[in-house]
């Protein structure tokens, strides 16, 4: 195929650890505020919480020998979010490599009631990955070995702190992938990803991790390890245990090892990036991609005009098609070339001589096919590049996702520099992300909460997979039923009596 999507052809994109003085972290300790950090906006104050002591410092060095990290210049960059929106100031961050460590120090801490934040590789978007107070970090980041693989089932064990592409290479080397991709693949960690029941790319093909993770091991507040990391696909003896884990952001206990089943690698992949004129357009290319590629279809995402202009301001991305509205980039993944090949094909003459699409391009080669999903992958970096970035994760009925875009650009008419829109169609996950010139609080005021009521007033949820962390804790209610969210807090009163595991984080003010 060649030549450009106009009429009926298409363009081929042919550890270090650090000692403290015990004189000096009295000082550091006695000099704490009890107030949360002014850089992330939620006034909280802190919970009763005792303060870490240099017997506990000596303590925690007895189990992690060379792995207690206390120098405050390697503690900053785990103690602010990847945003820089929130500031935590914890003096002791702990490098467990095993379970039965991380075992030690829980059963420690809870007896201490020191609070305890996980952290793998620190990408969470909600404030949910660092510390709002003083509250110790214990880090996943040498937990981080693949403990076995089933080439026969596609049955993968690893430690939590494994990152998500490396896992990817490991499984690509055995013909297989990782059913979860995401943008921030190469920091993040399957365990993270676990925690907060990460969606990503794929999930249109390979649905949620409720469903691809198998088993999980966990490590109680009480230091009590849970095993339930079973390998099979069909296990129906009692309460699948393993579900309250998953989403649950290191508030019910600390995830050390997961077992996921991982699809064959495909050997059949072709990319196709669209140009639509506008969004009822685009849903209606969706449907047809639905139909006619079916079991083939691997991803379907979308990015707005706005979108392609920082790509290209701030990234130099070049537009591999002529302007357009909106751009849809579709994946589709088999076993057999030239099957996939008349399916794509035949749907792209449909598309074309239905109007659906103005131009557009497919790419089958690897390097060509990475270019074009960079154009999606990279928005995020993008925005980074634009000013400060107010970044918002909603799930929504499909044919009401971008009116959330329009609605807010008309809502903030001046007052933001950049709205744009971009996500999963497939599952009607949009991104929201407001650029401003600086942090501006009266900014924030017009966004919050009118975002979120307009979530919920079409039914939506104000978290589709970023999690609720620090900064939508309070927004809980306008997706989950009173009734539903104080059985979440009787859970956590159940399994986590002292409320040390990631305090502040998920639960509303109102039932911390």
């Amino acid at each position: 195929m060649s030549g450009t999507l106009r009429l009926s052809t298409l363009r081929l994109l042919s550890s270090r650890s650090s000692v403290c003085s015990p004189a000096r972290l009295t000082n550091r300790c006695q000099a704490r505020t009890r107030r949360l950090h002014s850089s992330a906006g939620h006034a909280l104050p802190r919970l009763p919480f005792s303060t870490v002591t240099p017997e506990d410092v000596d303590f925690f060095k007895t189990v992690l020998p060379g792995r207690v990290v206390t120098d405050p210049d390697l503690l900053e960059s785990s103690n602010v979010d990847w945003l820089k929106s929130v500031k935590g100031s914890s003096e002791v961050l702990l490098r467990p490599q095993t379970t039965e460590e991380v075992s030690q120090i829980l059963r420690f801490c809870n007896s201490r009631n020191l609070a305890v934040n996980t952290q793998g590789g620190n990408t969470g978007l909600v404030g949910g990955s660092v510390p709002v107070y003083d509250e110790i970090i214990l880090s996943t980041a040498l937990m981080n070995n693949v403990l076995s693989f089933d080439n026969i089932s596609g049955i993968l064990t690893c430690q939590s702190g494994c990152v998500l592409e490396n896992l990817s290479s490991y499984l690509e080397e055995r013909e297989h992938v990782m059913p979860l991709d995401l943008g921030a693949k190469g920091s993040c960690h399957i365990g993270g990803n676990v925690a907060t029941n990460a969606g990503g790319l794929r999930l249109l093909r390979y649905g949620s991790l409720h469903g691809t993770v198998l088993g999980i091991e966990v490590v109680l507040a009480s230091g009590q390890v849970l095993d339930c990391l079973a390998t099979l696909r069909k296990d129906n003896t009692g309460y699948d245990l393993k579900q309250l884990f998953i989403g649950s952001e290191g508030t019910l206990g600390v995830i050390t090892a997961v077992s996921i089943l991982c699809p064959r690698k495909p050997r059949s992949v072709n990319v196709v990036f669209l140009g639509c004129e506008t969004f009822p357009q685009l849903l209606r290319t969706f449907q047809l991609a639905r139909g006619m590629l079916g079991e083939i279809l691997s991803a379907f995402e979308f990015l707005d005009a706005e979108c392609m202009r920082l790509l290209n301001t701030h990234l130099r991305l070049l537009n591999p098609i002529s302007e357009s509205p909106f751009y849809v980039l579709i994946e589709t993944s088999g076993s057999d070339p030239e099957h996939d090949g008349a399916k794509l094909h035949a749907f792209l003459e449909q598309a074309m001589t239905s109007s659906l699409v103005a131009d557009g391009t497919v790419a089958t080669e690897e390097s060509k096919i990475k270019a074009l999903w960079s154009l999606r992958e990279r928005v995020t970096e993008a925005l980074t590049h634009d000013g400060f970035t107010y970044k918002y994760d909603v799930s929504l009925p499909v044919e009401k996702i971008y009116q959330l875009v329009l609605d807010m650009r008309a809502h903030l008419g001046d007052r933001a520099k950049s709205v744009v829109g971009y996500g999963h169609v497939g599952d009607g996950n949009l991104h929201l992300n407001i650029t401003s010139p600086a942090r501006d609080p009266a900014l924030l005021a017009a966004i919050e909460p009118f975002v979120y009521q307009w979530t919920s007033g079409c039914q939506g949820s104000v978290s589709a997979e970023h999690g609720l962390g620090l900064k939508k804790r309070n927004y809980i209610y306008y997706s989950k039923a009173r009734p539903a969210v104080a059985l979440m807090r009787d859970i956590k009163t159940m399994m986590d009596p002292r409320g040390i595991l990631n305090p502040y984080k998920t639960l509303p003010d109102d039932l911390q």
